[in-house]
């Protein structure tokens, strides 16, 4: 894989944030929507879902969210493995929660949101929080008031949060998040830095975009001097740089001519081993052994010998 840095030139087109998340409050208790740098507020209405769904898993759910976890714990582990995400990206695998396999006996105590928004390519707050939104002059508001506290529960669970073009197979810093709230009164709060991203591989070739995120939270006492709103709060900002993946195979005329060179380096080895077990064999195993390798020094005194013995018999003939 290889990976390019440019500056990102788009900054007048809207970007999508997908969206499934699980928060353990009713449907009419809980509220989300987007507030940009540009004082913009993006309605949840126009695109997110309100579904009463029961925030215990089924068993099938649950299965596939340890997988998911599982995966991602890995993933933080071997950095390597995105490049065999990248790469192996296909159109028609799963990235949602698959759906109950069972029927709930009980009334649904939580709300599923889940849909996309669209919004500016600026920084910006998604939240859900208590009380659904209302436009105001300065901003916006909420209306918590309507809402008794003991009611407050942001246990909440991320099957799906990505930004820009949904490309299946791509498992995201987010999915399979859970956090119980340890207190009615609880903030969670998730920093985001997006990064545009073009993905350009032999199987998908897409633009979408990338994040790293850092995770806070912190239980709300005014007493203590903890200040703030309970709930739960996805703060982003848009990198100025874009990554371009794109995937390189070897050319084939490349490739033979390493082939080539790998077997002849392999034969020349061959030859060259061969040769030299061969020459330390014959040297150790034959002359040594059966006395055919002598010193010149031994040959001479021995061709001496010989002479003399030789003249020493004709002599005594005589």
């Amino acid at each position: 894989m290889k990976y390019d840095y440019t500056v990102d030139k788009d900054f007048s087109s809207k970007l999508k944030i997908n969206i499934d998340v699980t928060v353990a409050m009713k449907c009419q208790y809980v509220g989300a929507d987007v507030l940009d740098l540009a004082e913009t507020m993006v309605i949840s209405s126009d695109g997110l879902i309100y579904e009463p769904v029961a925030f215990e898993l089924s068993p099938q759910q649950r299965v596939w969210q340890r997988t998911l976890q599982l995966i991602q714990s890995r993933l933080q582990e071997e950095h390597a493995l995105q490049d065999v995400l990248f790469k192996s990206a296909f159109k028609g695998a799963p990235t949602a929660l698959p759906p109950r396999e069972d029927t709930i006996l009980w009334p649904p105590d939580a709300c599923r949101i889940h849909g996309y928004l669209y919004v500016n390519k600026v920084a910006g707050n998604f939240h859900i929080t208590v009380g659904k939104a209302i436009p105001h002059p300065r901003g916006h508001a909420h209306l918590a008031a309507l809402v008794s506290h003991d009611s407050y529960n942001f246990s909440h669970r991320i099957d799906h949060l990505s930004f820009g073009e949904i490309i299946p197979g791509i498992i995201n810093p987010l999915d399979g998040t859970e956090k119980i709230a340890s207190d009615y009164n609880h903030m969670f709060q998730y920093f985001i830095t997006v990064v545009p991203t073009k993905l350009d591989t032999y199987k998908i070739s897409a633009d979408t975009h990338q994040y790293s995120v850092t995770e806070r939270e912190r239980a709300i006492n005014h007493a203590a001097g903890s200040h703030g709103v309970s709930g739960i709060f996805m703060k982003y900002d848009i990198s100025s740089l874009m990554v371009t993946v794109t995937e390189q195979h070897m050319p084939l005329w490349k490739f033979l001519i390493r082939l080539c060179g790998i077997i002849g380096g392999i034969f020349s080895t061959t030859g060259m081993l061969h040769a030299l077990v061969g020459f330390l064999f014959d040297i150790v195993c034959c002359r040594f052994k059966l006395g055919s390798y002598k010193p010149k020094s031994d040959a001479l005194l021995d061709g001496h010998l010989n002479s003399h013995s030789a003249l020493i018999t004709e002599n005594s003939k005589h």
